[in-house]
């Protein structure tokens, strides 16, 4: 049977700090910083944290706890996701299908005209940016992707798609299995 540390590839695997990104830890807190923003992360106490000029070290606490090991590896994916928010950002396309259906932006709300029989108001939370290309295309933006994919996700519930016709609010990567309607005799 291996043990826990053999199968945790990315324990001792440093993150650099790449295009212009700097970190700062103080009290078990993980501050990155770059060109789009800054975002901070809570690291968990099974983890230990080191910071060197240009990269980013996490260490297991205990290495034959395997929850210390898992943190340790999902810290570093966490950390990994912030320096390319604050680096790059992220951004998540949706688009809408159905006869009246469309989406206006103002500021930081949404209209969206789903098919129902009043617009649903949708007030976007702080660090998210949309823009509307043409009324039926969403593209949203953020540093923080587990933010971005929230917000879009709620945004799609509103009027998931269905499979006979298409209609509702996907994402532009998401291919939906169509049905075959009823057969009338």
């Amino acid at each position: 049977m291996h043990g826990v540390l053999e199968m945790a590839r990315n324990v001792n695997r440093k993150i650099l700090l790449t295009n212009g990104a700097k970190a700062t830890l103080a009290e078990n807190i993980l501050t990155i910083s770059g060109a789009k923003g800054e975002l901070t992360m809570n690291i968990h106490n099974s983890v230990n944290t080191s910071i060197e000029e240009d990269s980013i070290l996490f260490n297991p606490k205990n290495l034959k706890d395997k929850t210390s090991v898992s943190m340790t590896s999902t810290m570093r994916s966490l950390a990994l996701n912030m320096i390319e928010g604050v680096t790059k950002g992220y951004e998540k396309k949706l688009e809408i299908n159905g006869v009246g259906y469309r989406v206006k932006v103002a500021g930081s709300n949404l209209e969206l005209s789903l098919g129902y029989s009043h617009p649903i108001n949708y007030s976007l939370p702080e660090g998210i940016t949309a823009d509307a290309p043409t009324n039926t295309e969403l593209v949203l933006s953020s540093t923080n992707k587990q933010l971005l994919g929230d917000t879009a996700s709620e945004i799609r519930a509103f009027r998931p798609p269905e499979p006979y016709k298409g209609k509702g609010v996907k994402y532009s990567e998401e291919l939906i299995k169509r049905k075959e309607s009823k057969k009338t005799a």
